[in-house]
């Protein structure tokens, strides 16, 4: 027995210097009792903001109910009440879900059932996307070379096609809508015929990957494609789903409804739940054994998550983000009129991406610098893209104007500071 500390790994590296010792609402406070503005939301995970009394109120009553019933092996009642309730937000036909912990799980569980439903050993992603660090999910994931570093060789069966990055390629909407369109069919004749592709699974804003939203004509392009073959479309709602884009899901913005939806960030405001959404014909085509968990679809996160759809539909969070996004997304733009800098402001509701560039290339020294400005002067944001060059703006659904309104004050001392 020795008598040597267990300490952190030194791999655990955070993005911050400061120790949460209290959160509240859009707000975290350091044991020193310093308030800063949070709009990371823990990766856009608290999005009723720290301590929605309602939430911790439903988890505090099943911690003193029933912790842990095994879902495979007992039902907790919590589940059934869940899955109704996301029954009356997802689209028709989506009507029967999948509890496990993560989004990297559900994404899991996506490639197993896409290719146990189809009998189909192929899956389409598009560059730049993220869909989690397991090795199926990271073989997936393409929004930074450092994720997969060092871990090779990857999941085979995986096509990666180009996402309509307009400003990547220098071209407009349609430039970029036209080039991915004709390469996606392009693959299906040198890569991946239809017949062996199971899925095309995509995030309709990308997060990691830099904000970018798809487009209405890309997005019905796939739908449409995945008709013409008997092709699965999943959308990773991990990030931008559950109201953060100013609509429920994010997808509803470009008019396509998919076969399965990845759900879980959001979900429980900060209790590790996550869900995938599919048809109850389309879920029953998986093999037995297939879908389970030790810890999935915990009763106190599932307690905590039904109090989430019940806040989120009470205060109007969803329509909050779009107006608040919009707020935020104005004074962005006004910004940018002054800091040529800011390349590029993008994304939707409170999912908003500035681009910093010097001498035309990505500047993730400056956005680096910027959010240590930010976080002196109070206010903690993240950075995103394959260059660490993306500040993303990511409060909680709860955010007012005058909390935008400091955050975008202050953001503009940090451009200054770091000039």
């Amino acid at each position: 027995m020795t008598d040597h500390k267990g300490k952190l790994s030194p791999l655990l590296k955070q993005a911050t210097g400061i120790t949460a010792a209290k959160g509240e609402g859009a707000y975290i406070l350091d044991p020193q009792g310093n308030r800063y503005l949070d709009f990371t939301s823990g990766i856009g995970v608290t999005s009723t903001g720290h301590c929605h009394p309602k939430v911790v109120a439903a988890a505090q009553k099943q911690v003193a109910t029933m912790i842990h019933a095994q879902a495979t092996t007992v039902m907790n009642p919590r589940l059934p009440e869940l899955a109704e309730k996301l029954g009356e937000l997802t689209p028709d036909p989506l009507d029967a879900f999948f509890f496990s912990n993560a989004g990297t799980e559900v994404a899991e569980a996506a490639i197993r059932l896409v290719r146990q439903a189809t009998g189909r050993p192929n899956l389409i992603v598009f560059h730049g996307g993220f869909h989690g660090r397991t090795m199926g999910s990271l073989s997936l994931t393409t929004s930074s070379v450092g994720l997969r570093a060092g871990v090779s060789p990857m999941m085979g069966g995986v096509v990666v096609a180009p996402f309509p990055n307009a400003f990547h390629y220098g071209w407009s909407e349609d430039e970029a809508t036209d080039f991915c369109l004709k390469e996606l069919d392009r693959i299906f004749v040198t890569y991946s015929a239809p017949k062996e592709t199971a899925a095309m699974l995509i995030e309709p804003i990308q997060g990691e990957g830099g904000y970018v939203p798809a487009n209405t004509r890309f997005m019905q392009g796939l739908r449409e494609r995945c008709d013409a073959h008997g092709i699965l479309l999943v959308f990773d709602e991990v990030q931008a789903g559950f109201g953060r884009s100013g609509k429920f899901w994010a997808h509803q913005h470009f008019g396509v409804t998919p076969d399965a939806i990845m759900i879980a960030k959001g979900l429980a405001s900060g209790f590790p739940i996550s869900a995938l959404a599919a048809a109850e014909e389309t879920m029953a085509k998986g093999w037995p054994g297939s879908q389970g968990g030790t810890y999935g679809g915990n009763a106190v996160a599932a307690a905590a998550a039904i109090a989430t759809i019940e806040v989120i539909r009470e205060e109007g969070l969803v329509a909050n983000a779009e107006t608040m996004g919009r707020r935020l997304r104005d004074n962005l733009h006004a910004l940018k009129k002054d800091y040529p800098e800011m390349a590029d402001v993008r994304g939707k509701g409170l999912m908003q991406g500035v681009v910093m560039h010097r001498d035309g290339h990505p500047d993730g020294d400056r956005a680096g610098r910027i959010l240590k400005a930010c976080e002196q002067r109070g206010l903690l944001m993240l950075r995103c893209g394959a260059y660490q060059e993306i500040i993303r703006w990511l409060p909680p659904l709860i955010v007012n104007q005058q909390q935008i309104d400091e955050a975008t004050g202050i953001f503009e001392e940090a451009l200054k500071a770091t000039a």
